[in-house]
């Protein structure tokens, strides 16, 4: 029987010990809600049975306000992402936020379903839940995908439309997120199962802000908690690797609501391009460019991308206004605000 030289064997276990420890280092289980809510979920979040889901949302603002504002994160983010506009917009608006299927505390879909008419389907059922029978909608990334396409099959329900950084065109991006791109990967996505460094959380979230210094340790930890969500990883494998889905690019030339589009300079996933060609193509919108941002600017700089929302959001109280005053025989000479272009 031959015998290995004592070298190899202690050079064998030196190398299965180096790569044990950042393996264990590495090694994140997934986390029941259960195990999430108390940091994640505080009031006002609630839970709602939406599909056969337990659905995560924050409904916040006053009740009675007429045109309530609903906001959709983008993938691999969560209702957090909104957190500084819902504080600017909740003392006069009603906001409704929540975790898109796949993603935050929500979790994945019983059925496996990550189309964007799936999508457009909860986002319906969470607005006959809460009895809102229409409202501003509002949405980033894969939520502004939502958001165009609930508005072009839902139009009596959706007055005003708000596109941060919106996907919808088939663009090149010019830098995709390292999380993203193993994600594509059947192999790699799939040790990400079970995998998952912080580190990866952090190049992701650098890659899709104008000003990567403002990353904090509380914004990973909040990105990593929320993917290690139980059933999160897996599902977002089904999203990302799933047939394209939705509306064709072609049909956003048809929807005639007012439209803010606000976009961040910096964005290296859904480039400029892309923002120009929905303000080109949904006819009378209104364009707000910010230089220095990125992907998220909604995130990165609530107070600064928050202004032109609440300007728009005044010309919808000045539209309501008008009408209400000319059906009541009142002085039709009030007319909207300006262009924010």
């Amino acid at each position: 029987m031959q015998r290995w030289p004592k070298w190899l064997g202690a050079a064998l276990a030196g190398l299965a010990l180096a790569l044990a420890v950042p393996a264990a280092a590495c090694w994140a289980p997934e986390a029941p809600v259960s195990a999430l809510a108390a940091r994640w979920a505080p009031v006002p979040s609630q839970f709602i049975p939406i599909d056969g889901m337990q659905l995560h949302v924050r409904d916040e603002g006053p009740r009675e306000d007429p045109m309530p504002v609903v906001l959709l994160h983008g993938t691999s983010a969560s209702l957090h992402t909104w957190e500084g506009w819902v504080a600017g917009l909740r003392g006069r608006h009603r906001v409704i936020t929540f975790d898109l299927p796949a993603f935050g505390l929500t979790g994945p879909a019983p059925d496996g379903d990550y189309r964007i008419e799936a999508y457009v389907r909860h986002v319906i059922a969470v607005l006959d839940h809460l009895g809102i029978q229409h409202c501003v909608l509002g949405g980033n990334s894969l939520g502004g995908a939502i958001a165009w396409s609930t508005a072009l099959a839902y139009p009596k329900r959706i007055d005003r439309l708000i596109l941060v950084d919106a996907a919808g065109y088939a663009v090149k991006a010019d830098s995709v997120p390292l999380g993203f791109r193993l994600a594509r990967m059947p192999l790699l996505g799939r040790l990400m199962s079970h995998f998952l460094p912080r580190s990866l959380i952090a190049s992701s979230l650098r890659n899709v802000y104008g000003h990567p210094e403002r990353i904090t340790p509380a914004l990973v930890d909040r990105y990593y908690a929320m993917t290690t969500r139980a059933g999160n990883r897996q599902a977002l494998l089904l999203r990302v690797q799933g047939a394209a889905s939705g509306p064709p690019a072609a049909r956003i030339r048809e929807l005639t609501l007012p439209t803010l589009i606000l976009w961040g300079g910096q964005d290296r996933l859904i480039p400029l391009a892309a923002g120009h060609r929905f303000a080109a193509d949904i006819a009378g919108s209104q364009w707000v460019e910010f230089a220095d941002l990125g992907h998220v600017p909604h995130e990165e700089d609530p107070a600064r991308t928050l202004a032109p929302v609440l300007a728009f959001l005044a010309d919808a109280g000045a539209d309501a206004g008008a009408d209400a005053g000319a059906d009541a025989g009142a002085n039709p000479g009030v007319t909207p605000g300006g262009s924010l272009q």
